[in-house]
């Protein structure tokens, strides 16, 4: 396991068990579990400049060194799958689509214990706007202030991502305004309401907490003590971190 950088992944090679895929052009995030649901890969001149979604459950590895991600899929599978409409939103209709094309099981059905979850009762009338699934771009986080208990004291600047179970761990706050030179890291797990419409993120922190926090440096890798600290100095602890992401407020 290892915390990446949205900024370092996007370019990255995605690799079929056949061949090359595309690269990795930017994420769509559940908005309520903070999660990566899909890659949004352009495949450049072998389909026209397409651009396909690839789950992150289809990944087999990541090559540091070569900046490829492989996923056990097929190019045939791939260049089958149905088209999506980048300038709309992805529907659950199109999610379902997908699903049924690579067989996987439908996150949105899968309980806390794995299991799918059936369907009480089948649909008595179509429906006729599909559920919003609650995907956001990447890039649309990119700039939205945080606001602080006492005021705003930044903007997100980056993501930082989980490749286990490739969860949005945290958002690198740019605080240059207010403290020169100096980004902090803030979980989505302390958010307290995203306003979607102003673009900005409310957090249950004090100004003063978050100026004196460790600061982050991207060219370091992110450890596990270095989070023990951060979790220390905002008076939080973690229960399993990086596997279930559960926590608990120690003050």
């Amino acid at each position: 396991m290892q915390l990446r950088r949205l900024h370092d992944l996007k370019n990255y090679a995605l690799l079929a068990r056949d061949g090359e895929i595309g690269r990795i052009e930017q994420i769509y995030f559940d908005d309520e579990q903070w999660v990566v649901r899909y890659f949004v890969v352009h495949t450049g001149g072998w389909l026209l400049g397409r651009d396909v979604l690839i789950a992150p459950r289809s990944v087999a590895g990541v090559d540091e060194r070569n900046k490829c991600i492989a996923v056990d899929l097929s190019r045939e599978q791939v260049e089958n799958a149905p088209p999506i409409d980048s300038e709309r939103p992805v529907s659950r209709h199109d999610e379902t689509e997908y699903h049924r094309h690579y067989g996987w099981p439908p996150y949105w059905e899968i309980s806390a214990f794995g299991m799918t979850i059936p369907p009480v009762a089948p649909p008595t009338e179509p429906v006729s706007e599909p559920e919003d699934p609650h995907l956001r771009d990447g890039s649309e986080v990119m700039g939205y202030h945080l606001q602080a208990r006492d005021g705003e004291l930044g903007h997100v600047h980056d993501l930082v991502l989980d490749d286990q179970d490739w969860a949005v761990r945290y958002f690198v706050v740019d605080t240059r305004n207010w403290w020169p030179g100096k980004k902090v890291l803030v979980a989505p797990t302390w958010v307290d309401r995203v306003s979607w419409a102003d673009r900005a993120i409310f957090v249950d922190l004090g100004r003063d907490l978050i100026r004196t926090a460790p600061a982050y440096d991207p060219d370091q890798i992110i450890g596990h003590d270095d989070e023990v600290r951060l979790y220390a100095h905002y008076g939080k602890s973690v229960q399993a971190m990086g596997d279930s992401g559960q926590e608990k407020d120690d003050r």
